[in-house]
């Protein structure tokens, strides 16, 4: 497989890498927070945007594609914050298989 080149000056969006912490709210379900647990660089590329309708409620999915350089622990679950915007993680691969950088397809969510 070729090495893919990636100018590292693309990566020039500073974003917040949030896991999620369930509590217990004390009636047998969970609350979800989110916790900061780095600051990282990346390359966000948007996607596809398209409307949809679900129980007489219109909506619409934006999805992006956030190219970071490669670190452990990365999978869906996890999600970017950058101001008021969050990209919740679907996927995550490695473009070229080098272990340089990690691709991670990604759906905006409410923060």
């Amino acid at each position: 497989m070729p090495t893919l080149f990636l100018d590292a000056g693309m990566l020039n969006t500073r974003l917040a890498l949030h896991a999620p912490v369930d509590t217990e709210d004390g009636s047998g379900g969970a609350v979800r927070r989110w916790r900061a647990d780095a600051m990282v660089w990346g390359h966000v590329e948007p996607v596809s945007a398209r409307g949809h309708e679900r129980g007489g409620q219109e909506g619409q999915v934006i999805t992006h594609r956030v190219t970071i350089r490669a670190r452990t622990g990365m999978g869906p679950g996890l999600r970017f914050v950058r101001f008021a915007r969050a990209f919740e993680i679907v996927a995550v691969h490695d473009p070229d298989e080098s272990g340089r950088y990690l691709v991670c397809r990604c759906r905006e969510v409410a923060p």
